[in-house]
């Protein structure tokens, strides 16, 4: 019994530091996801809180309920509007973007010294745009952007995530299963994951549209059926070997774009549930890692990290979105904006679990480029704004 009250108690307290932490973050502008990533890092085994946990299975379990939460909210919060603005745009950046982002930072890994598989499993890894971060970050910065662009970018961070568990996927099976991955066996993985993923995610979201207006409930209960849905359709999608990302991303458009009686208390519910999920995952990420085992990776990693940042991530906005009209200001932010966060460090889960040998070198190689994306992106996004001429919203 003592063993469960010491574990609420530690959560509560990660929970106030996180809180306390994150307000005093705002004042020197470090951004928030990376005050609870650092947190999580010094409650560790090799921080001051000693805390030794090193569990992949449940960090996998509560990573995916943490980034189906958020990414529901995230397709709450995409407008209609949005949609109209940025659709293709930010589709070919979440998809041939990824692709492309993930082959460069891969060319880069093995060209210091990874095999070609691992050096393209940390290019997948580390190729998505992290929803939370890039919302939050967008948000807390209050710049007078041009409407497509926020849109490409919120549309972006939302759909990307499908295109680089398929790649890591891909990867993981050509390393483990017996003959490897044929093209073809591929190429049906890819649609399957895709046109599955968007399949359940049309019809699970209408299904919970139409529950969520003819269900005569308390008010309260709302938000539970919402929550119990999202939860549904994305185990159920992986189940049927389909995007769970893509389909509860829809879910949570098609939920926010129609009017029915639990609009209110559905979004603000998930507003607060979508911070704690944040939080959650990322001071279980913290926690994962024993910073003295990066020392080795540090160099490697940091270099790998700049490709990303001045080379990969530029590369793709640049081939993606100018035939769409964007200015060579509006893709010179976006390409800055391709903040990473939980995603990455996620993905590297996979492999370690799947029992990959070098799946610790790709979760410590991952976790430094996440910090490193942080930081940098994340720490002069306003620097970036006013170099490009967007200047800040009017109070």
């Amino acid at each position: 019994m003592d063993a469960a009250h010491d574990f609420i108690l530690l959560g509560g307290v990660l929970g106030l530091l996180s809180i306390f932490a994150g307000l005093a973050s705002e004042r020197v502008g470090a951004p928030l996801l990376l005050v609870f990533l650092v947190l999580g890092m010094l409650a560790g085994e090799d921080g001051l809180g000693g805390i030794a946990f090193d569990d992949f299975g449940a960090a996998y379990l509560i990573g995916s309920v943490a980034l189906a939460i958020i990414l529901f909210e995230g397709g709450l919060k995409t407008e209609r509007s949005m949609i109209k603005l940025a659709l293709w745009p930010g589709l070919l950046l979440a998809t041939l973007g990824v692709a492309m982002t993930a082959a460069i930072v891969g060319a880069a890994a093995w060209l210091l010294g990874s095999t070609a598989t691992d050096a393209l499993l940390v290019g997948a890894a580390v190729a998505p745009t992290d929803a939370a971060a890039v919302s939050l970050l967008l948000r807390r910065a209050k710049l007078a952007l041009p409407d497509r662009v926020t849109a490409v970018l919120e549309i972006e961070s939302g759909l990307n995530d499908p295109m680089s568990v398929f790649l890591t996927v891909v990867l993981v099976a050509s390393l483990t299963a017996p003959g490897g991955v044929s093209a073809k066996d591929a190429a049906i993985m890819f649609l399957a994951e895709m046109g599955g993923g968007a399949a359940v995610g049309i019809g699970a979201g209408y299904a919970m549209l139409a529950l969520l207006r003819r269900l005569k409930v308390e008010p309260s209960l709302y938000p539970v059926l919402a929550l119990a849905g999202a939860m549904a359709t994305f185990g159920g999608a992986q189940r049927l070997g389909t995007s769970g990302f893509l389909a509860t991303y829809l879910v949570g458009i098609i939920v926010g774009n129609h009017d029915h009686q639990a609009m209110r208390p559905v979004e603000r519910f998930f507003e607060t549930l979508g911070w704690l999920a944040q939080i959650v995952l990322f001071l279980m990420l913290g926690l994962l890692v024993n910073p003295h085992e990066l020392l080795a990776l540090l160099g490697p990693a940091l270099v790998v990290a700049a490709v990303l940042i001045l080379l990969a991530r530029p590369v793709a906005a640049f081939c993606c979105l100018p035939p769409f009209g964007y200015s060579l200001r509006e893709t010179s932010f976006v390409s800055w904006v391709g903040l990473r966060g939980g995603v990455p460090i996620y993905l590297t889960t996979i492999p370690l679990l799947a029992g990959v040998k070098s799946g610790d070198l790709l979760f410590g190689a991952a976790f430094v480029i996440v910090i490193a994306s942080l930081v940098v992106q994340g720490w002069t996004v306003g620097v970036a704004a006013r170099v490009l001429g967007f200047g800040r919203k009017s109070t």
